[in-house]
């Protein structure tokens, strides 16, 4: 009896294999390979478990200093809540930014400034001039921007200024600017001239800013760090800034600076922009400011007792620093540590726009941030001081942004 039942289970098994297709070879090397998914299942638990941790300290860390001061209604940038999330695949090939190196430093005098505050959808640009194609005001990603419909090979927008004929650029300059980069179109280009079209002659090549490389004309060109050619599969914002120095000629993409050039020919005399992005889907700008070279900020120090800038920049109506804001900071840091006796009360001033008590409360926000940052940066607490004035010491009127701008500033006051 029992041997007739082992016969029948040798049946029932061979038949369970057969109807498979499994061989007894195949058997054991299925076995093999189910035991060896229950061991990476298990390596893949413990390493989620892993991940899970350090995500939720950080989300932890991120909460704990995303605590805001009370806010003014100084405004310093178009930026509104309601950044769209770029989808993962669209982010592995993102360059790293690392602002620590940054050394940008803008000019303090500003010339123009547009931070499309107070413009209405759909119509043009109320500070700019147009030398062919269609731009106008719109809200992209929950942002004010100008947006570029279409384009005109020999077109572009300059800025509208009293004398636009004229050279309005000195022989020191900065151009700041944000341009939009769309995912995994090849060679998307801004252009920016350094004339004004229509009203002034050409007298240099133009400069052209793709999401990962500059060029300047035909004669220099340089890739950001870690970029993979013109498209680095990655919707985003990039931060243009430009430095013009007599001859000498640096431009930065985010926080890299891509071009060096030491002696081009010709005289800059103003700033057109333009794009041929329209038929990819559209090209967008933001935050445009022009200002005025300085003396260097450490020479200025030695004259008045403190210098001035407004290089550092907030979020709007926050006490956020902005990333572009690292290259003055930088050089601030590298003054302090070279000059081991310099302390600095660090003030904060906005604009008149507001409420006057809210700005008063937003300036102390912003003195105490930048203090903090320097202190994160190995400044020793007691060489630092904070203090705001809110919209009190005005140093331009506030009836212009470009007033209005100069009025938004960080001073260092020796003590």
């Amino acid at each position: 009896m029992k041997k007739a039942i082992v016969f029948m289970m040798l049946l029932m098994l061979c038949g369970f294999i057969s109807s498979a297709q499994f061989s007894p070879g195949k058997l054991v090397k299925y076995a093999k390979n189910e035991t060896e998914r229950k061991v990476q299942n298990r390596v893949n638990d413990h390493i989620d478990q892993g991940m899970d941790k350090t995500l939720d300290k950080a989300e932890s860390e991120a909460a704990a200093g995303s605590k805001k001061p009370e806010s003014g209604t100084d405004k310093t940038e178009s930026e509104k809540p309601g950044k769209t999330p770029v989808p993962q695949e669209q982010q592995r090939d993102a360059p790293k930014l690392e602002w620590a190196k940054y050394d940008f430093v803008p000019g303090t005098d500003i010339i123009f400034e547009d931070n499309q505050e107070g413009e209405q959808s759909g119509e043009f640009p109320s500070k700019w001039d147009l030398a062919g194609g269609v731009f106008e005001n719109a809200v992209f990603d929950g942002l004010n921007v100008i947006y570029i419909r279409d384009h005109a090979p020999d077109g572009g927008m300059f800025p509208l200024m009293k004398e636009a004929s004229a050279d309005y650029l000195p022989e020191q300059f900065t151009v700041e600017f944000d341009c939009y980069f769309i995912a995994s179109f090849e060679n998307q280009r801004y252009w920016l001239s350094f004339y004004a079209k229509k009203k002034q002659s050409s007298v240099m090549y133009p400069l052209t800013l793709y999401t990962g490389a500059a060029k300047y004309g035909t004669v220099a060109e340089e890739k950001y760090p870690g970029a993979q050619g013109y498209s680095d599969k990655q919707a985003r914002w990039r931060h243009i800034a430009i430095s013009f120095n007599k001859r000498a000629l640096k431009v930065y993409i985010d926080d890299a600076r891509v071009l060096n050039l030491p002696n081009i020919e010709g005289n800059p005399t103003g700033v057109t922009l333009n794009s041929d992005m329209t038929k990819q889907g559209g090209a967008y700008l933001k935050n445009i400011l022009i200002a005025k070279g300085a003396v260097p900020l450490y020479d200025k120090f030695l004259t008045d007792g403190k210098f001035v800038t407004t290089g550092i920049k907030f979020d709007v109506n926050k006490a956020g620093i902005r990333p572009e804001s690292m290259g003055t900071l930088n050089y601030v840091v590298k003054m302090m540590n070279e000059h081991p006796e310099l302390k600095f009360s660090v003030q904060g001033h906005t604009d008149s726009d507001g409420e006057e008590s809210a700005n008063q409360k937003l300036s102390e926000a912003r003195a105490e941030a930048v203090k903090a940052k320097m202190i994160e940066l190995g400044i020793a607490g007691e060489r630092l001081s904070s203090k705001g004035f809110g919209e009190s010491k005005p140093i331009a009127a506030n009836d212009t942004p470009e007033g209005k701008a100069q009025n938004r500033r960080v001073e260092f006051v020796k003590f």
